[in-house]
């Protein structure tokens, strides 16, 4: 069902400090500009890698879902994993019906393909994107 692994998302208290780190430490060279997404109150760059993406994520606006996450780890730390699934909408539903907990309706995530989350709890303590490929 799932497909390759697209990208891990990092949330960070500082998206500009993040990406100094990945280009000056880390020595990556493809890092997109940071760009916000008011609808799910972030602002995200990726730093693009041979093997996949890590999506950078800071809080964007007052009622961030990454605003909770950094009061508990003010450094930062990995978010979530995201895979591509052929057809969000029959992910989401198979997810459903085998006992995970969808906390979303399919909505526009940054790669500007439809999105869902899965519940951590039932996913190991991972929260899950599941992300409709740009193929789809």
């Amino acid at each position: 069902m799932i497909g390759p692994l697209n990208h891990v998302g990092i949330a960070v208290p500082d998206i500009n400090k993040a990406i100094a780190f990945y280009r000056d430490v880390l020595g990556a060279t493809d890092i997109t500009e940071p760009k916000p997404l008011p609808p799910q109150g972030v602002s995200y760059a990726f730093v693009n890698l041979p093997s996949g993406q890590v999506e950078l994520i800071e809080p964007y606006g007052d009622s961030s879902p990454i605003t909770r996450f950094l009061e508990k780890n003010p450094k930062g730390g990995q978010h979530h994993i995201c895979f591509e699934v052929e057809d969000i909408h029959a992910a989401s539903m198979a997810m459903a019906e085998r006992g995970m907990r969808v906390l979303n309706e399919p909505r526009i995530g940054a790669h500007g393909t439809p999105v869902v989350f899965l519940h951590p709890g039932d996913a190991g303590g991972v929260l899950i994107e599941l992300m409709e490929s740009a193929a789809h």
